[in-house]
């Protein structure tokens, strides 16, 4: 891997570990009503590294644009 992918692969995975902790706060306010502290902060955040770090290497492995092109071809 080059630097520039590393870059990218990093800035990705952190957006991706902030939004996944917004999200999981925001439901966990909503379904349980529970003042937000640091120990749930804590928890929310060891359960939406995982899911940020599979998720983009996922989305790293697949070739968006390559396989929007060859769909558009077909229809």
């Amino acid at each position: 891997m080059n630097l520039k992918r590393v870059e990218i692969f990093l800035e990705f995975l952190i957006f991706g570990i902030i939004m996944g902790i917004v999200e999981d706060v925001i439901a966990i306010t909503f379904s349980t009503g529970e003042p937000i502290t640091w120990k749930i902060i804590g928890i929310v955040t060891l359960v939406a590294i995982p899911f940020a770090i599979i998720g983009e290497l996922i989305v790293d492995r697949i070739d968006i644009l390559k396989f929007l092109r060859k769909h558009k071809k077909i229809n």
